[in-house]
């Protein structure tokens, strides 16, 4: 009988399991209108995900977590886009005064006063960005993560985010993609790899004991 994925990955060591620490932040990761707009080119129909995505900010809220939220900006032309701007057409929706409305963050989800606010050019939230020294000050051990996408900015931030010494919490429910076969193939590898899976239920628990 041949072994199934998950024998083959137990079999080959992967999937240990990562103890969360004491100290979570919320990162919320590009979770814009133009993911939820239908005449967007991003347009990924991840309602729900918003929904669990706001239902999990307001929780990190209560319990005064250290929040979050990343946008994707470039300047006219993409020119510090580099190659990831050349690689997508799609980021063009992202040029400065191109399309605000899609650049908004989306409905519920919106930063408040004392909740950071990092723009990014590439997928991962920690490259280029002050994110990994933002947390450190803060000392922050452990990450949930929400937003969108599941196989891009999310796989990506999730494995700088392990790199950076921090403990990656993502919560399944609140990360979407535009199809569910990047989404769970690469649930599982993060799982697999970088980071510990969760759900929303869990994430809430989790956050509920560990308020400041």
């Amino acid at each position: 009988m041949s072994e199934t994925l998950e024998q083959n990955y137990a079999r080959g060591g992967f999937g240990n399991r990562l103890v969360a620490g004491r100290r979570p932040a919320l990162l919320i990761v590009d979770f814009v209108a133009a993911y939820l707009d239908p005449v967007s080119p991003l347009y990924a129909a991840v309602e729900t995900t918003r929904d669990a995505a706001v239902s999990l900010l307001q929780a990190a809220r209560r319990a005064e977590l250290p929040i979050v939220h990343t946008f994707v900006e470039y300047e006219p032309g993409g020119r510090n886009g580099g190659i990831f701007f050349r690689k997508v057409p799609a980021l063009r929706c992202f040029e400065r005064g191109a399309h605000p409305e899609w650049g908004a963050f989306a409905a519920g989800l919106a930063p408040i006063a004392g909740e950071s606010v990092i723009g990014k050019q590439y997928a991962s939230a920690f490259f280029a960005t002050p994110l990994a020294s933002l947390l450190t000050a803060q000392g922050v051990d452990t990450v949930l993560m929400a937003g969108v996408s599941t196989s891009g900015c999310i796989r990506a931030s999730a494995v700088d985010c392990c790199q950076h010494g921090f403990i990656p919490l993502v919560v399944r429910d609140a990360v979407g993609d535009r199809a569910p076969e990047p989404h769970e193939a690469n649930l599982f590898d993060l799982q697999a790899k970088y980071a510990e899976v969760v759900s929303l239920a869990e994430a809430a628990t989790y956050i509920a004991a560990h308020g400041r």
